[in-house]
């Protein structure tokens, strides 16, 4: 199949992390390791959920959803990095290319929808304790949780969409080690410059918009939290949501890096996106669970059933 003089791209070669020749066993280790403690922490967390009914209230809730996504964000490109740092190939597929970069955004977005949920869940938990029951009910979790998917799915969409309705007829190699946004647009057989600032400003006003819920959320938070009479209420209080906003910051934080600097940095990118798939959601379980008393119990408990520790 021709087009205007050139072979229609119908797989791509990912060249990998850029200045890394020569360490792709040591990577390849290093990688796996981070992927197998991201995948049992979180499957840890999310047994130490379902098993304590104690803990089947709304934040849980949210939280076992944030760990299921946990374990699927790094997966999208995590085996295949492995597989050819391994030795195998390093093409990938057209289709492969196209779903890589979906569920790579879908799962990201949802994320990023989700830490505004939570941060919501914790201001009416805090602000409005009475009513905390009837206003996070049941009903209006699940329409919360389907919703932060449903709208992940349709950023997803957009992007993937503005991405690959672009002519690839001609470079096919990819520098980088999975398929995003930046380096599949240098590879564009067209003109990407409008494409590039539509996707510049779709990719940072969906995080910035969730960012200032954010904001707003734990601005009403820390007021009501000085409004607290008691040493032992504030600190609870706090101990409460510092979980959640050092989860926020290690997720915003590569955010920002990667997709709003003006010049992009091949090193650099790979080593924040790198710290955004695999270091992140490896410390997720172990920013909640460390903080917080009833995780730690209930994790005690499924470890000592299992065997790992002693029965007390």
């Amino acid at each position: 199949m021709e087009m205007k003089n050139h072979t229609v791209v119908t797989e791509f070669i990912l060249l990998g992390i850029p200045h890394t020749e020569g360490m792709e066993i040591e990577l390849f280790f290093v990688f796996l390791s981070f992927y197998f403690f991201t995948l049992l922490g979180n499957l840890t967390i999310l047994l130490a959920i379902i098993s304590s009914s104690r803990l089947h209230t709304p934040m849980y809730f949210f939280l076992c959803k944030l760990s299921i996504f946990d374990i699927f964000f790094p997966s999208v490109s995590s085996p295949k990095m492995l597989f050819f740092l391994s030795g195998y190939s390093h093409a990938i597929s057209y289709g492969g290319c196209v779903c890589q970069l979906f569920f790579y955004h879908f799962l990201g977005c949802t994320e990023c929808f989700l830490y505004t949920v939570m941060a919501y869940d914790r201001f009416v938990a805090i602000c409005y304790p009475l009513r905390y029951t009837v206003i996070m009910s049941h009903k209006v979790c699940a329409i919360l949780a389907m919703g932060t998917s449903f709208f992940g799915c349709i950023q997803a969409t957009f992007l993937t969409a503005l991405t690959f309705q672009l002519p690839y007829c001609g470079p096919n190699k990819v520098e980088y080690f999975f398929c995003d946004i930046p380096v599949m647009l240098k590879l564009a057989c067209a003109d990407t410059s409008a494409l590039e600032m539509v996707g510049f400003i779709s990719v940072g006003l969906m995080p910035f918009s969730c960012f200032l819920l954010i904001l707003t959320s734990y601005s009403r938070i820390v007021c009501s939290i000085l409004r607290i009479r008691s040493a032992e209420g504030r600190r609870r209080a706090f101990s409460t949501c510092s979980a959640h906003l050092t989860a926020i910051l290690l997720f915003y934080m590569p955010v920002v890096l990667i997709y709003l600097q003006p010049t992009p940095n091949p090193w650099l990118n790979a080593t924040v996106q790198i710290l955004n798939n695999l270091v992140t959601p490896m410390l997720n379980p172990l920013i909640y669970s460390l903080r917080n008393k009833e995780v730690k119990s209930s994790l005690r408990k499924v470890l000592q059933q299992i065997g790992f520790l002693p029965e007390q």
